[in-house]
C-alpha cells in the first residue's frame, strides 16, 4: 500500500506545509479511496481486537477465538477482512491456519490514535475537575 500511495502521489513545491517535515503532498482520487478503504478496514472494534491480539505474535483462528471471546465464525469473517487488505498474512499447517501481522505500521498508527485519545481524555477530565472545585 505504501509503494502504491507513493506512486498515486507527489511533492510539490508550493502550497500549505504540512505539520511535520516535507512539503504538502497533492493526493488523487484514488489515493483517497485506498486511505479512506484502510480506514474502513480499521473501523471495526473487532478487527483491531484481532489485530491487538496478533501483536503479540502469530496465532491460530482458535488462539484468536479465545483471545478475543468471539465466536468462529465472527472472527473467520473479520480476519478475511484483515487478510483481503493485507493488514494480516496466514499460513496454514494441516488443519489449522495461524495468522500474522503482515503490516506492522498499523501498530505505529493506533499507537499515534491511542496517545492523541489519551491526551484528549486527561484534557477532558481535568477541565470537568474544574468544576468541582
Amino acid at each position: 500500500m505504501v509503494k502504491t500511495l507513493k506512486r498515486l502521489t507527489k511533492q510539490v513545491g508550493s502550497g500549505r506545509p504540512r505539520r511535520g517535515p516535507g512539503r504538502q503532498k497533492v493526493l488523487t482520487e484514488a489515493a483517497f479511496e485506498l486511505i479512506a478503504g484502510r480506514f474502513r478496514v480499521l473501523s471495526e472494534p473487532m478487527r483491531l481486537r484481532l489485530l491487538h491480539a496478533l501483536g503479540e505474535g502469530e496465532l491460530s483462528v482458535s488462539e484468536l477465538v479465545e483471545a478475543t471471546g468471539a465466536g468462529q465464525a465472527n472472527v473467520s469473517k473479520h480476519l478475511g477482512i484483515l487478510l483481503d487488505s493485507g493488514l494480516v498474512a496466514r499460513r496454514k499447517e494441516g488443519l489449522n491456519v495461524f495468522y500474522r501481522v503482515a503490516d506492522p505500521s498499523v501498530f505505529d498508527m493506533c499507537e499515534s490514535v491511542c496517545s492523541s485519545l489519551g491526551e484528549r481524555l486527561t484534557a477532558h477530565h481535568q477541565a470537568i475537575r474544574g468544576f468541582g472545585a
